[in-house]
């Protein structure tokens, strides 16, 4: 009974029970193991033509990588900034206010457009230079400077502008640009 329960007798057991191994551990390691993420999907190619586009090219940043309106800003000008108010607004009539024939609700996506108020002091019409682009709007009086990211893109050509000089305020209407409303919106 006590040759069973040896140490030698269990060792014995063992080598009988485990193949044989080589000292190389890698041989026991599954195939899958050995891949890793890079290893997923065809082998990345180097592509030629833009590199040698980018050597010849002086500019430090693309197209695509420059805020529109970082020209406007000017960091040594002294004007003030004026206050002003930013709301989306929709055209709403009797069929949908009462009847809910189309699918518009009150949330911005059914939005038509921007419409930006200016509260502008002691200012005159003749003195407001206005520029409005796609998602940017640049606005400059001698007293102020205005300007601000759209929270939406704009048709910028189709926009509107009144100044009431009663009240010193110019209101700006600008159409919102989205590619998908005609399919979206009624």
């Amino acid at each position: 009974m006590s040759e069973l329960s040896s140490f030698q007798t269990l060792q014995a057991l063992s080598d009988l029970l485990t193949p044989p191994c080589d000292s190389d551990e890698d041989d026991n390691v599954r195939p899958s193991a050995r891949m890793g993420p890079g290893h997923i999907g065809p082998p990345a190619v180097a592509e030629k033509g833009s590199n040698t586009q980018k050597r010849g090219n002086k500019n430090i940043w693309e197209d695509g990588e420059v805020v529109e309106g970082a020209e406007f800003d000017d960091l040594s000008d002294p004007r003030p900034q004026p206050e002003y108010d930013v709301i989306l607004k929709q055209s709403v009539g009797t069929e949908d206010l009462f009847l809910g024939m189309s699918r518009k609700d009150p949330s911005s996506m059914c939005c038509e457009s921007i419409l930006v108020k200016v509260k502008l002091p002691e200012t005159k019409a003749s003195e407001v230079v206005l520029d409005v682009k796609e998602t940017f709007l640049d606005l400059r009086t001698p007293k102020f400077k205005l300007g601000f990211h759209l929270p939406h893109a704009v048709h910028h050509e189709d926009g509107k502008a009144k100044f009431f000089s009663e009240q010193g305020e110019l209101v700006i209407t600008l159409p919102m640009n989205r590619p998908m409303d005609d399919v979206n919106l009624p």
